[in-house]
């Protein structure tokens, strides 16, 4: 045991697992054991030990989840906006959903890490994302229903070649697709000029980015944001400020629509609107319930 020089963060995740009381307990331990464990020759055994243990606990939770529920990965409750992180093994989607979200995935150097899916929420101006990262594509445990049904898929990639294998998951897809060419820290300045030519040639939304130094990261928050096509409006009580946090609301939305999806059903109360922004022609012009509606309008409304 000596010989694999077990850091004191492994030996405190390893007695965890020895007095872990449920398969749950077992599985976080076993994580921190991954990524405590010695990396050097002399414990290559035991880190494949502890993963091949970590594999076999999770497909026996897993098993356990498909007698209770028929299914066998527990159901995400889709929020307004969603994006998922698609991509194959390796590629850095745990670590970009770290980096976009307020979520601690498991990290580590391995292949398969993610055996299932990660979810986080993304702060955009006041906005709230739910980021989903799902399993490898050619893992057995990705989940072609939620892929299918999102609102933008985040394509995870770290070479071109690797669209090839990817796109045939996505085939049945509804959202739009956004392209990360992630770990541009390992590559030299021509290499990113050649990649960034051939993503270009092929008329892709994609963007440069690392997990590592974060390059690039507001604009990648930016992008996705802007692939949901909706618009921030910010709403006033008369006399104060706007509120900080705006209501999400689809392009060309109404007032109108705006008053239903705050009061609703009571939108015909509502003696007076006054309208600050990109749509106003002036500062607190009176609109009606017809006018349409722009990104960043401050709307104040006066009710009968």
């Amino acid at each position: 045991m000596a010989s694999t020089n077990q850091s004191p963060e492994y030996q405190s995740a390893e007695k965890r697992y020895l007095s872990a009381k449920n398969d749950e307990e077992r599985i976080l331990a076993l994580e921190e054991m991954m990524k405590t464990a010695p990396k050097h020759k002399s414990s290559d055994s035991m880190r494949a030990n502890i993963r091949t243990r970590y594999i076999k606990l999770r497909e026996k939770i897993e098993t356990s989840k498909k007698k209770k529920k028929g299914s066998g990965k527990e159901g995400i409750k889709k929020e307004e906006m969603q994006a998922v992180l698609i991509g194959l093994t390796n590629s850095g989607k745990s670590s970009i959903l770290a980096s976009l979200t307020n979520a601690k995935p498991l990290i580590a150097q391995y292949p398969y890490t993610t055996t299932y899916h990660s979810v986080g929420t993304m702060e955009y101006s006041g906005v709230q994302v739910q980021i989903v990262d799902l399993p490898a594509v050619e893992s057995e445990y990705f989940d072609q229903g939620i892929a299918n049904t999102a609102d933008t898929l985040i394509i995870t990639i770290t070479r071109p070649q690797e669209l090839e294998k990817i796109f045939p998951f996505l085939e049945k897809t509804l959202g739009k697709k956004i392209i990360i060419l992630n770990k541009i820290d390992l590559l030299s300045e021509s290499e990113i000029r050649r990649l960034s030519s051939f993503l270009l040639s092929k008329k892709y939304q994609f963007i440069l980015f690392s997990s590592k130094t974060k390059e690039n990261l507001e604009e990648l928050k930016k992008k996705i944001w802007e692939s949901f096509d909706r618009i921030r409006i910010y709403t006033k009580q008369p006399g104060q400020p706007a509120d900080k946090s705006p209501v999400v609301m689809e392009k060309a939305s109404t007032v109108y629509e705006l008053a239903e999806k705050i009061f609703h059903g009571f939108a015909k109360k509502i003696k007076e609107t006054l309208l600050t922004g990109p749509s106003s022609k002036f500062a607190n012009q009176k609109v009606g319930l017809e006018h349409v509606l722009k990104d960043k309008d401050i709307v104040e409304f006066r009710m009968k």
